[in-house]
């Protein structure tokens, strides 16, 4: 099931200021999307708007083409997993899953045989099998949460929005149930919406991620191109560590402000003035100075360990100490005797927060 957001207004009760600033989204059918940014952002509004529990200003949400405006169109198409799981403490964890069948209308409601072996198809499918009579106090994390899960499929929706749904588990838990609902959104042929804060949560599970800033949608698109050619300063920066060089660009070079980096060739046809360069700490190259880089202030670097794959290093420049990293394999360790200036020819250019290469 496809959703398509139009130009959708939320302003936020008993004030004017606009949580949702004409937002418009496209979701075809089985796509995995996230939703990501900064508290406030407006990640949450959004969803609780796809969802029906906020009323909007004005806008349009479609579900397969089709307008809808009230709950009622959407209950059985939109299944919706709260942070906090929400799960009655008084019923049993099948009680809890079969909730949204047993109150449905008399007469599209299943019948008590077909509601429980429903109940037991869900089990089955979020690896619960003989959990049906547990209380959910009786649950861990990541049980609980399949439960919720299980318990916003139970209608059948074709859409799945949740909301920060993996907050509240410990990072190992976390990484297995990512895992895991990625390959029953595909098992299913879902369409999902994740809300996340996580950008690594993000680039692990969805084909494509939203960032969003201030009730705006700042860029949309695939994680290794939001990764590769963030549009914002603000996007290069929330996708990950990033540093920030400033400088002037001067006859088709960037020559930074502060010694000990290497100026570096741009596009010609750029304006001269002042301009940011942005990179990441894997991307910053340590060089020895050689002669032509005399006049430079050399930096001075030291060790920091290794995680994750990476050697990290602090390099000491003239009012600033900054994370350089290097991978983890063979015998390329930086020759610290010989180390000397930064080499930042892979970053990326922005002026006034916008990428200009």
């Amino acid at each position: 099931m496809s959703v398509t957001v139009q130009k959708l207004v939320r302003t936020a009760p008993g004030s004017d200021r606009q949580l949702l600033k004409s937002v418009s989204l496209d979701v075809p059918t089985g796509h995995f999307v996230a939703l990501v940014g900064p508290s406030g952002a407006g990640k949450t509004t959004l969803l609780r708007a796809i969802a029906g529990l906020d009323v909007c200003d004005s806008g349009t949400l479609l579900l397969d083409g089709q307008k809808v405006e009230t709950m009622q169109d959407r209950a059985r198409k939109i299944g919706f997993v709260f942070q906090n799981y929400a799960l009655f403490p008084h019923m049993t964890v099948a009680r809890n899953i079969s909730f949204g069948l047993d109150v449905q209308p008399r007469g599209s409601r299943l019948s008590r045989q077909d509601r429980a072996a429903r109940v037991q198809e869900l089990l089955d499918l979020m690896q619960l099998p003989d959990m049906g009579a547990a209380y959910p106090a009786r649950l861990s994390g990541g049980q609980r949460q399949r439960v919720a899960l299980a318990r916003a499929l139970a209608s059948g929706p074709g859409v799945l929005l949740l909301d920060e749904p993996f907050g509240a588990l410990d990072p190992i838990v976390r990484r297995t149930i990512r895992s895991w609902l990625r390959s029953l959104h595909d098992r299913l042929g879902l369409t999902t919406i994740l809300v996340t804060h996580d950008q690594e949560e993000a680039l692990e599970v969805a084909d494509r991620i939203v960032v969003m800033q201030q009730g705006l949608i700042v860029q949309d698109a695939a994680p290794d191109i939001l990764d590769q050619s963030p549009e914002t300063a603000f996007v290069m920066e929330f996708m990950g560590e990033a540093i920030t060089f400033r400088g002037t660009l001067n006859n088709g070079q960037f020559v930074p402000d502060e010694g000990g980096v290497l100026p570096f060739p741009v596009a010609a046809h750029l304006e001269s003035g002042p301009i940011d360069a942005m990179i990441r700490p894997f991307e910053i190259g340590i060089v020895s100075a050689g002669n032509a880089e005399k006049m430079l202030s050399p930096v001075s670097v030291v060790s920091h360990g290794a995680r994750n794959g990476y050697r990290h290093y602090l390099a000491r420049l003239t009012d600033r100490t900054i994370s350089v990293s290097a991978p983890d394999w063979g015998n390329d360790s930086i020759n610290f005797a010989e180390a000397g200036v930064l080499d930042i020819s892979r970053a990326r250019l922005f002026k006034n927060g916008l990428r200009v290469v």
